[in-house]
């Protein structure tokens, strides 16, 4: 697998080549596609369009290089029978890639990323580094939404003012922090360096670049520390609400003791008859 893809090139020989990358759902079950299409793997490259190619994802993303808009919708919903729990709203970026014939693998201060050629190895490589991308920033706003519920929640406790919430509302906000921890649990492995590079590993320097582009490390670093936020509080929770079970648990055989002996003391009485 070593042609290179069609791009759309300038006189000088430098060409663009444009690039969509979609988040379609929780899960793309790539063994499903059609026998024929499939032109490489690690990460799975196929046809698409007239002269176009699809990077799919089994979590949820594809990467489209060189469709047109009729095209990709064309394409997509080809794909839609491949994808389980779609988005309701489908997380999207786009690029344009600036194909150089010669010349050096870069990502320049504004962010544009040069390519010296645009072969499938090389493509698969900024494919994986804009889908590791797209869905972190998906995780980000999935985590930031459970980490503002949970804010005020986490200050109560320092303060420890949670007496006047319900175990009901307590117990509806530790199902939300336990789902997101669930969800996370098995999450993209962002940081590991991708299978291409075992193909051709003189792309590492362009697989560094991009992952210092996207910020990949730091923005992983700050999930996992919010993570263990959102499990702390939500261990503590849990921790009130026995706490509270316990209690009340307590005061109802307290109650019990109380009543017995009442009892006790009126049957005495009785028993007795009056006094003289």
């Amino acid at each position: 697998m070593t042609s290179d893809i069609p791009h759309t090139a300038g006189s000088s020989g430098t060409g663009r080549l444009s690039a969509q990358v979609l988040l379609l759902g929780e899960r793309l079950d790539t063994r499903r596609l059609e026998e024929g299409q499939v032109l490489g793997t690690a990460p799975l490259i196929i046809r698409a369009g007239k002269d176009g190619f699809a990077v799919l994802f089994r979590y949820g993303v594809a990467v489209l290089f060189g469709l047109d808009p009729m095209e990709e919708a064309v394409f997509l919903t080809s794909l839609a029978k491949l994808v389980a729990e779609p988005m309701p709203v489908q997380g999207r970026a786009s690029t344009d890639l600036v194909i150089v014939p010669g010349g050096e693998d870069r990502v320049d201060q504004t962010g544009i990323i040069s390519l010296a050629d645009s072969c499938p190895e090389r493509l698969q490589l900024v494919a994986e580094m804009m889908a590791r991308d797209l869905v972190l920033d998906h995780y980000e706003t999935r985590i930031a939404r459970v980490f503002d519920s949970i804010e005020p929640l986490a200050a109560s406790l320092g303060k420890r003012s949670l007496r006047h919430l319900r175990t009901r509302d307590l117990l509806a906000q530790i199902g939300e922090v336990l789902l997101a921890e669930h969800r996370m649990v098995g999450r993209v492995e962002l940081l590991d360096s991708p299978e291409v590079l075992w193909v051709k590993p003189e792309l590492e320097r362009l697989f560094v670049r991009l992952e210092r582009e996207y910020d990949l490390s730091a923005r992983n670093r700050a999930l996992d520390r919010k993570l263990e936020v959102i499990s702390d509080t939500a261990e503590t929770l849990l921790d009130l609400i026995q706490t509270r079970s316990s209690m009340k648990v307590e005061w109802y055989i307290v109650f019990l003791i109380m009543f017995e002996i009442l009892l006790t003391i009126v049957q005495m009485v009785q028993g007795s008859g009056p006094w003289h």
